[in-house]
Order: C-alpha cells, then sequence, then structure tokens
C-alpha cells in the first residue's frame, strides 16, 4: 500500500527539473496572458500585476519552508518528494518572483509618481532589497558552481537565514491584507494561514527533535506535566492572537512605536514594528517549555 501511495510522487514528471518546467511554464503563462488583461498604462495596473506575481510563488516557497518539517513529523512519501525537490521548489519560487522584479522595476521607472505616492516605504524598500538580495544568493548558490565558494557552514547559514527572511515576507504580507487592510480575498486568507501552519510544522518538528534528543541522552528523566500544560496554554493563545490581528495590533503598535530609540528602527528594519510576529514568538515560547518538559 506505501509502496502505491509513492510511486504517483516518484514519476519522472514531478520530480527535478521536469517539475521545475512543470511549475514554471504555466505559472509564465498565466502572467504573459495576465499582462494582455491588464491596463498597464497605469501604475494601477502594473502594481496588480506585481500582486498577482506573488500570489502564484508564495506556494512554492511555503512547500520549500515546508519540506524537512513534514518528513520530521510524517515520515513518509510525501516528505521524502519534498526533500528530493526542495532545491526544485526554491527555484520555482524564484523564477515566479523574478516576474515581480520584472514588474516592480516597470512600476519605478514608468510610473515613478504613482510610485512614490501610493507605494513607497523607505523600511519596505530596504525589505524588498535584501529580499532579492537574498534570494539571488540562494539562488546561485543552489547550483554547484555557486556552492564551490562558500564553506558548508556558511552555505546553510545562508539558506536557513534566507529562507525565514522570505517566508517572513510572504506570511507578514498576507497578515497587513486580513488585519490591517480588512478587505481581504479568500486566497489571501488560505495564504496566511498556509504561512502559519508551515511556521507551525516548524515548530513541532523543532520540539519534537529535541525531545527525542533530550529522551536519548537522558532515559531515566521525568516529565514534568506543568510545563507541557504550560506549553499548551501559550500555544493555544498565540493561535487565538494570531487569529484577531484585528482586534489589538492597533494598541501594540502604539505601544511599540513613537520612541527616540524606535526611530531609526522604524524607519530602516525590515519588518519593523514585528506585529505580525508577536503570536508567533508566544508559540515559540509554549513549543519551547514543552521540549523542556522533562528532568
Amino acid at each position: 500500500m506505501a509502496q502505491s501511495k509513492a510511486r504517483p510522487l516518484k514519476n519522472r514528471a514531478v520530480n527535478g527539473w521536469n517539475l521545475f518546467w512543470l511549475v514554471t511554464a504555466p505559472v509564465s503563462a498565466l502572467m504573459i496572458f495576465s499582462m494582455t488583461r491588464a491596463d498597464l498604462s497605469s501604475g494601477e495596473g502594473v502594481s496588480s500585476m506585481i500582486q498577482l506575481s506573488v500570489r502564484w510563488s508564495v506556494p512554492w516557497l511555503y512547500l520549500a519552508f515546508a519540506a524537512s518539517s513534514v518528513q520530521v513529523l510524517f515520515p513518509g512519501p510525501l516528505g521524502r518528494w519534498l526533500l528530493r525537490n526542495r532545491k526544485i521548489l526554491g527555484l520555482c519560487f524564484a523564477a515566479a518572483m523574478a516576474w515581480q522584479l520584472l514588474f516592480i522595476v516597470w512600476l519605478v521607472t514608468a510610473y515613478r509618481d504613482y510610485y512614490v505616492a501610493e507605494v513607497y516605504v523607505l523600511r519596505d524598500v530596504i525589505e524588498g532589497v535584501l529580499g532579492y538580495l537574498l534570494l539571488i544568493a540562494m539562488t546561485l548558490t543552489s547550483f554547484r558552481f555557486g556552492r564551490k565558494l562558500l564553506k558548508p557552514k556558511s552555505w546553510r547559514l545562508l539558506h536557513k537565514t534566507g529562507i525565514y527572511f522570505l517566508w517572513a515576507y510572504g506570511f507578514s504580507v498576507y497578515w497587513w491584507e486580513l488585519f490591517y487592510y480588512q478587505s481581504p480575498d479568500w486566497i489571501d486568507y488560505l495564504f496566511y494561514w498556509a504561512g502559519l501552519l508551515t511556521w507551525g510544522l516548524r515548530a513541532a518538528a523543532w520540539s519534537q527533535e529535541r525531545r527525542k534528543l533530550a529522551a536519548k541522552t537522558a532515559p531515566g528523566s521525568a516529565s514534568r506535566p506543568v510545563a507541557i500544560w504550560l506549553g499548551l496554554v501559550l500555544v493555544g493563545i498565540g493561535l487565538i492572537a494570531a487569529s484577531t490581528g484585528s482586534l489589538w495590533w492597533e494598541p501594540v503598535e502604539e505601544l511599540l512605536t513613537g520612541y527616540a530609540l524606535t526611530r531609526i528602527p522604524e524607519l530602516y528594519l525590515p519588518y519593523w514594528p514585528p506585529i505580525p510576529f508577536l503570536p508567533l514568538f508566544v508559540i515559540a515560547l509554549g513549543a519551547l517549555l514543552t521540549r523542556k518538559s522533562r528532568v
């Protein structure tokens, strides 16, 4: 039975470079078709293409981000397929983001007034530039010629830092769509909760691996139910906060901004203030407590 489930995921059509073209060709065709339907003679039309290109890039980022966690938590054919094709999924994301870069350059050069009046925020520009620099570096070092330029530790640091930074970009975009603009489409809900799920899988996989390691190194240790329950309560509080951002983000923003010490971060620091990520910190603390629940 397990072999029959795994067989479709071993098909050459959904692995390696065949998978890349299976994803990238339709996405590119959709971008070209959408360009023929959009009003590209206005800044609004080009801006809508930026939004569309993000929607067709984020799923591949999320899949790459969750690959190792799925295999840790649910070992099987799907996890092995994700790990086997993690590089390809990342390249699918990079290819879709290349379309976004095209439309960003188009907007900035052809409709500068619209960009400055409606889009430009210095901190967001810094965030975007850093994201693209990391994405380009990760793409180049995904190939053998680029990987040779880095030591193994440096390569892992680049890719781990990059995948978290880029995941944070996708997750925060849809957090603000839901809880700030408050006029989201159904797909904004889908991508927000998918981003939260992928992060939750990472947290759960990390906690499970640490518990297994602790059980091996201290096999006679006893569990601490209080720590486990406190951790679960914090995870629940974090999930509630992640679901109700529109109720609390304004007072929290007032609390975190407007000081002399925060003036520079407010201007230059990406993802500042870290309002979309505050519930995740609570969930992470809960996962940490469950991980340290043995003495």
